[in-house]
This record gives structure tokens, sequence and C-alpha cells, in this order.
């Protein structure tokens, strides 16, 4: 009875440790990818980071300036009553420097625009490491890919070895072509170790990306390894572009920005007064007797008003203006890089999608037929071990180009959607 007890518990174990086991080989998808990357990945936090720094200086921006106290106690001596303080008066005033011209609210526009460059670089940031994201993404679906190609043509291989030796048995074929045959194997088993570790270095990237700690041979992902036939024309493309890239929203930004800066140095030369309130309380009636008429408590108002004849803020209006076209020619440059990205990325994803359509719609099945053929006549006698053997690695060579070619139009792809800025291909 109690062996029964234990090899339930033991096969329950089992079980909920094989399931466990089980979740955590989930495959991931390219959006739960995306979800993840955005949430861990170190760089674009310490980006985010950043923005909230910008949204803190708008708060300093948008100060006014500290009133100035001061406490002064004068007419400290000697007296005719004996006492150093007798005749003291005890001043205190209030300043306050009123900026005119709209400094503040300049100041603050200011601020507000840098933290708009701040969100549209950040957003370039995630462009760029987005492609790397889907770059090493691709990397694992294609090693994958050819992992699966390595374990058939082995599969497949070990198949033509077994019928070998029996037609080698039987005395149909010699042991120098039952050798080459075995020998050839080893090609087979070097693609299959090949694949292995480029699947495992690609998922370690990827993991590397998304700052997870995730055991290697724990992780994988999903994904369809395939091309899109239909391509939008390149003029809607560059459309998006402008549209929708962070970098050039930045440049625009950049421009807005230097003027509203210029605008605040030409405000920053204006004059702006400084307002005084002082307050008097001399200590005894010799103090305020001595005032004609007599005076008791005072209080006093001033103002005062720099004389700007030399510093006009010269140097920051100039180099403010000079700041506008700057980033004017920076704006038509990012966006000549634009249309530049667009295009080259359009050209390779055309020129990839050129190379794949006559091997999905002919040269696939083509090889699988020269194949086929060559084998049913070597097995029957009709052709050569070389006609065989040649035959095999051509169709293996075919695969792999395919394969490679897939490869190369999604990072292709990838690179497009980095161009315009947002995913239109998959």
């Amino acid at each position: 009875m109690w062996r029964f007890i234990r090899g339930v518990c033991l096969a329950a174990v089992l079980a909920s440790g094989t399931t466990s086991h089980a979740q955590t080989q989930k495959a991931l998808t390219w959006d739960e990818l995306k979800t993840r990357f955005e949430a861990n990945n170190p760089t674009l936090r310490a980006g985010q980071i950043g923005i909230d720094e910008s949204k803190a200086q708008e708060i300093t921006a948008y100060l006014r300036p500290n009133p100035q106290g001061s406490l002064a106690v004068d007419q400290i001596g000697n007296t005719t009553q004996g006492s150093a303080f007798s005749a003291t008066t005890l001043t205190a005033s209030v300043s306050y420097l009123h900026e005119r011209r709209h400094k503040r609210e300049l100041r603050l526009e200011s601020a507000e625009k840098a933290t708009g460059i701040a969100v549209s670089s950040q957003g370039d940031l995630e462009r760029s490491l987005l492609f790397n994201l889907r770059s090493a993404f691709v990397g694992i679906l294609q090693a994958k890919a050819i992992l699966k190609v390595a374990k058939d043509n082995l599969a497949y291989w070990d198949q033509e070895l077994k019928i070998s030796k029996d037609r080698y048995d039987a005395g149909d074929i010699a042991q120098i072509d039952l050798d080459r045959l075995e020998l050839q194997r080893v090609q087979f088993e070097s693609d299959l170790q090949s694949a292995e570790v480029n699947l495992r270095t690609a998922k370690i990237q990827l993991l590397m990306l998304l700052n997870d700690k995730t055991p290697v041979d724990e992780f994988d992902v999903f994904g369809l390894y395939d091309f899109t036939d239909q391509l939008l024309p390149l003029d809607q493309f560059r459309q998006i572009a402008l549209d929708n890239r962070p970098d050039l929203r930045a440049a625009v930004q950049s421009v807005d920005k230097a003027k509203t800066d210029h605008r605040l140095a030409v405000s920053n030369g204006s004059t702006d007064p400084t307002l005084n309130v002082d307050l008097g309380f001399p200590s005894v009636s010799q103090a305020y007797l001595s005032y004609q008429p007599p005076l008791r408590e005072y209080v006093g108002f001033g103002v005062s008003i720099p004389l700007r004849i030399f510093d006009r803020n010269q140097g920051e209006k100039l180099r403010t203006q000079l700041d506008v076209d700057r980033n004017q020619k920076l704006l038509d440059a990012t966006q000549a890089q634009v249309f530049s990205d667009v295009d080259s990325a359009y050209a390779q994803v055309n020129s990839n999608l050129i190379l794949l359509r006559p091997y999905k719609s002919k040269y696939l099945d083509q090889g699988a037929r020269v194949r086929d053929t060559i084998k049913f006549s070597y097995e029957h006698g009709g052709a050569a071990l070389i006609d065989f053997l040649d035959a095999q690695k051509e169709y293996r060579d075919l695969e792999l180009n395919y394969l490679n070619l897939i490869g190369s139009y999604l990072i292709a792809a990838g690179q497009l959607n980095l161009a315009v800025g947002r995913e239109v291909l998959q």
C-alpha cells in the first residue's frame, strides 16, 4: 500500500515538474518579445529616466526669482546718553527682481520643447534597438529552420545508408561505394552541429537584449519564417518615413526650440528692474526726534534699474540666431538621410524578392525532382555514385540557399521598418 502511495506521489511530482518545464519552454511571439524588451531593456529604461529629468527641468525653468531680504542695525556709536545703542535704528528691507518681456514663459517653452526632443530621441533609440531585437529574432528563426533541414538531411541520409547496406549485403554495390556513402554522413553531422551552435548563439544574443537570465535551453521563440511577396510602391514608404521617423521629428523640434531660444535671448537682453521696500525702527526718542519733523517708524520704496549700456546680451542673441540656421541645415541633412535609408532598404528587399520568387515557384521543386530522379536511377544501376552524391549536395545547397535568402529578406524587411520608423513588413 505504501509503495503504491509513494509511486502516486512520485508520479505527481514528475508530472508537476514536466508541466513547469513545459511552461518555461513556452515559445515567445514577436509581440511578446517586444513587450518584454520594452519593459526590461536597461538602455531603454535609462532613456525614460532622461525624459523624466527633462520634465523636472521644466519646473526649474518656470520658477520665479526669489525675493531678497535684509536686516540692518545702524547708528551704533558714542551718544550723549552714554550708551552705544541709544540712537540705534533697525532697518529691514525686501527686494524683488521683476522679469519683463515674458522671460519665464519663454524659459518654460524652451524646456518643454527640450522634453519633446528627448521624447523623440527616445523613440529613435527604441527604433534602433528594436531593429537589433528583430535581427536577433530572425536569427533564431533562421537557425531553427536550418537546424530542422540539417536533421531532415541526416535522417534522409541514414535511410539511404540503410538501403545501401542492404544493397552491399546483396552484392549490388562495392565496398568502396558504401564507404564513400558513409563518409558523406560526416558533412551532414557537421551541418547539424553548426546549426545547433548557431541557434544557441542567436538565443544568447536575444536574451542579452532582453536583459533576461533565463537559461538558454529553456528559452525559445516562435514566428513565421517566410516572405511576403507583395511590396508597396517606394513613394508610399517615403511618405510613411516622413510621418513616423522620430529622428526627423527631433530635427524639426530642434529647429523650433532654437527659434524659441533666440526669442529668449532677445528677451534676456531687456532691462529687469529690482523693486525694494524698506522699514525703519529708531530705538529711542532721541533718534527720531533728531528728524524734522520728528520721525517714528518709517517705510521707503525704491527701484533699481541696471543701465545696460555695454552688455545687452549681444553674443547670445547672435549665437542663438546662428543656432537656428545650424539646426535647419541639420534638418535638411536628416531628411536626405531618411530618403537614402528608405531607398537603400527598399532596393535590398526588392532584390531578395526577385531571388526568392523563382526559388519558391520553380527551383525547389526542380531540385527535389532531380534528386529523386538521380536517386532512383542510382538505386537501379542507371547512374554513377558520383552523380548521386552531386545530386544530394546540390539539393542540400539549394535548400540552404533558400533558407538563407529568407533570412536576408527578413533582415532587409527589418531594415526597411527601421528606415520608415514603424513596422510595415513582418
